[in-house]
């Protein structure tokens, strides 16, 4: 009885409630000492201090020296100037009144057709947060239906490209990339362009764009007449760009309402603003992050929700999280491999796949359980005397949370009234502010992300290494081993690697290598075939 009190007490001393949003934070079972908030006053001083900074248009991306500022999409008056202001608001209309012509067929396809189909091409943050607002607010109403090429695996290209079988003449393909050079999402277009005409279609008469001025994509889109374009603009990362075209088009073309979507991040954006922290969900969530790792990234976060429709989140925040807070060095350029590893899944699925581990394992972790309060549109049929399947999930998500509480894991929960547009803009915005307060409480650059563009170049240079390799077999026209080859072109430090590109080409048909397989791996040769 007295660990029940206690804990009734710290939930009524510690839940954060906003009506305003229709999201409510409970970090009671996170087991932090009395004293501290007290002692990270100054730290999220400085992180409400540099949040202020951003919004008003501060250098925030040092690197870049680019400004910050996905919280001017949904509050237009809030950006810097007017120029800024009204590019957003022109944005805005420029979606809106697209898919409105689209569901109306005033524009059509190639063959006069109404566009049914939408199929989004790009990577990252410009895949990650359409996927999740797509699958997250899907309906049976929706007005076109949603594909995805998020990858350069020609697998899953032919395999999306099969679902849509003979109804490519009726989708509409939007292709991502602020650079327009991002090669994944090249390959998928050029595939996507390929597909097209071998149904006998123009790819620019079922193509719109969505990129920065100017870029790549940019002048390939103009040149070839597509259908339209929309910007990107370089203070808006990927990972934060969900509430800009990015996630705005798509979702406007599937048939959701963007005004919520919009309206509910704006208001979770105000709700975070304010300086007190007990009433702030975001910086609550930032400083239980910080409590739970010691400000090291020394356990991880385990995404627990309790909703099918939130199955992709864990995903989304993966790169969210993971891309902003896993960096190398800190703002001063001390080493602190910094970070805060992500995964989770969905209840009650989780309780029979890795809950075990969690409840009795090795304890590096901490959850956050999302509770969706309404379980359907309309009422529900009885199981069990007096309990429905949502009543099950319930008892599922309590007892889960009861049962690692009971061994010394410790988790917050968050809960939602019930999904729909508006609640899932307000749980970007949430995530997304949190997300600022801990980089700013580790002192660490959230906006960029030399990782990334690291890996690039090594792929390129893999790419690079190929075309060298074919050269020198077609010059050779005999079987060389990797060890050979990597001696002919002085590269002897990449015979795995030469290795690795080899015995890939091989594989394939149509790349012209043929394997000839020793009983010893150094022995094995390779050959252009004749």
């Amino acid at each position: 009885m007295e660990k029940n009190t206690t804990l009734w007490n710290r939930y009524t001393k510690y839940l954060c409630s906003c009506p305003e949003i229709g999201i409510s934070l409970d970090i009671s079972r996170m087991k932090f000492a009395d004293d501290f908030f007290e002692r990270m006053k100054p730290g999220m001083r400085r992180a409400f201090s540099e949040m202020e900074q951003l919004e008003g248009g501060a250098i925030a991306n040092s690197d870049e020296k680019r400004m910050v500022g996905h919280y001017w999409l949904r509050n237009s008056p809030l950006s810097p100037s007017p120029s800024i202001k009204a590019e957003i608001d022109a944005a805005y209309e420029q979606i809106v009144t697209f898919a409105s012509k689209i569901h109306s067929g005033s524009i059509s396809s190639q063959s006069n057709t109404p566009f049914t189909n939408v199929l989004i091409i790009g990577i990252g943050g410009s895949a990650l947060g359409p996927q999740f607002v797509a699958d997250a607010l899907a309906s049976p109403t929706d007005r076109m239906k949603t594909y995805f090429l998020d990858n350069t695996d020609p697998d899953g290209i032919d395999k999306v490209f099969s679902e849509l079988g003979t109804t490519i003449n009726q989708t509409l393909s939007v292709v991502i990339s602020k650079s327009g050079s991002t090669k994944e999402t090249r390959n998928g277009m050029l595939e996507a362009k390929a597909a097209y005409q071998r149904a006998g279609l123009d790819f620019s008469q079922h193509a719109v764009a969505v990129t920065g001025d100017g870029s790549e994509l940019y002048s390939l889109a103009q040149a070839e007449g597509w259908l339209e374009l929309f910007p990107m603009w370089d203070w808006v990362g990927g990972r934060t760009s969900v509430t800009s075209a990015v996630g705005l088009l798509p979702a406007a073309l599937q048939g959701i309402n963007i005004a919520e979507l919009l309206d509910g991040a704006k208001s979770c954006d105000v709700v975070t603003r304010t300086s007190d922290t007990a009433g702030n969900p975001a910086a609550l969530m930032a400083l239980m992050w910080h409590y739970a790792t010691e400000g090291r990234g020394t356990k991880d976060l385990v995404m627990l929700p309790y909703k099918d429709r939130l199955l992709l989140f864990s995903r989304y925040l993966q790169q969210l999280i993971m891309e902003s807070i896993g960096k190398e060095y800190d703002r001063d350029g001390i080493l602190v491999n910094q970070g805060l590893t992500v995964y989770g899944n969905k209840g009650s699925t989780d309780q029979h796949a890795y809950v075990q581990q969690l409840r009795e394992g090795v304890a590096n972790f901490f959850v956050t359980f999302i509770e969706v309060l309404k379980d359907r549109d309309g009422s529900s049929l009885f199981v069990e005397e007096g309990c429905t399947s949502g009543d099950f999930l319930f008892g599922f998500f309590q007892g889960t949370r009861t049962a690692l509480y009971e061994n010394g894991r410790e988790s917050m929960t968050l809960t939602i009234n019930q999904v729909n547009a508006s609640t899932i803009g307000a749980l970007i915005a949430l995530f997304e502010r949190a997300v600022g307060f801990y980089a700013s409480l580790i002192n660490v650059n959230a906006y960029h992300q030399p990782g990334v563009e690291a890996g690039k170049k090594a792929a390129g240079t893999v790419i690079a290494l190929q075309k060298s390799v074919v050269e020198l077999l077609r010059k050779e026209q005999s079987g060389m081993t990797a060890g050979a080859i990597a001696a002919q072109l002085g590269r002897p430090e990449d015979v795995e690697m030469l290795f690795a590109i080899l015995r890939h080409l091989a594989a394939n048909p149509g790349r012209g290598i043929i394997e000839e397989k020793a009983l010893q791996l150094e022995n094995t040769t390779f050959r252009i075939q004749l």
